[in-house]
């Protein structure tokens, strides 16, 4: 689907919360690379779309009423085989049923489990007097306990992208910490900056987190999504 297709569906279901599924569909069209996801409305179609995928694979709920799928045990990780898939659709199921009994649930966001990277953070939110604001800085839980990140507002040019990543605290661990592989800070420079033109070109998302990207020696990919409408 394109993202105008999608865009219109959430609108005519009343919906503002874009599933993953929606929400990288949307940024891969947009050339901003991730981690693709497949949707399965079943345990069985969760084990054949991990066959065609390969293995190891991820599964997450997908579900326009759950915002943070790891709160309600809707994550399952490094899954080696159909079985394993297939008892995880199950649980990952029961799981969200059980904390958000209201919640509708689509099914569950099949993907390939990427290998391990530095993990940053890139997301976007509305200022009520200046606009679109993009965000960066050191994604997964780091962002939530240490709040190391830097804003500039949209548009951004190449200056704007270099400066963000080079003022965060953490930028040391991008350099490549103490043997540690370095980053490619290039690529998150470039992607900063298609981000900041997708946000520009779409006035009617109000909100968007890509967290965590993983940053490697040679490019960076979005492994979780999350686009909200206005």
């Amino acid at each position: 689907m394109t993202t105008a297709t999608i865009i219109d569906k959430a609108k005519s279901e009343g919906r503002t919360l874009l599933t993953e599924v929606e929400s990288k569909a949307i940024l891969e069209e947009a050339g901003i690379p991730t981690a693709k996801a497949r949707l399965a409305t079943s345990a069985q179609e969760a084990a054949k779309a991990a066959k065609e995928i390969g293995f190891p694979v991820v599964l997450k709920i997908v579900s326009p009423d759950i915002t943070h799928k790891s709160d309600v045990g809707g994550v399952k990780l490094d899954l080696k085989t159909p079985d394993e898939v297939a008892a995880a659709y199950d649980e990952i199921v029961a799981a969200a049923k059980k904390a958000q009994p209201n919640a509708r649930i689509d099914g569950v966001a099949v993907q390939k489990m990427a290998p391990p990277g530095i993990e940053v953070i890139m997301g976007m939110s509305q200022d009520p007097q200046f606009g679109p604001v993009l965000m960066f800085g050191l994604g997964g839980v780091l962002v939530e306990v240490l709040k190391d990140v830097s804003f500039r507002l949209v548009p951004l040019e190449p200056r704007d992208a270099r400066q963000m990543i080079r003022e965060i605290k953490g930028y040391p661990l991008l350099e490549g910490y103490r043997g540690q592989e370095p980053a490619d800070v290039e690529a998150l420079e470039k992607l900063l900056l298609r981000l900041s033109e997708f946000v520009e070109k779409h006035p009617e998302i109000s909100e968007l987190d890509l967290n965590p990207i993983f940053a490697y020696k040679d490019g960076a990919l979005a492994v979780d999504a999350r686009i909200i409408l206005s």
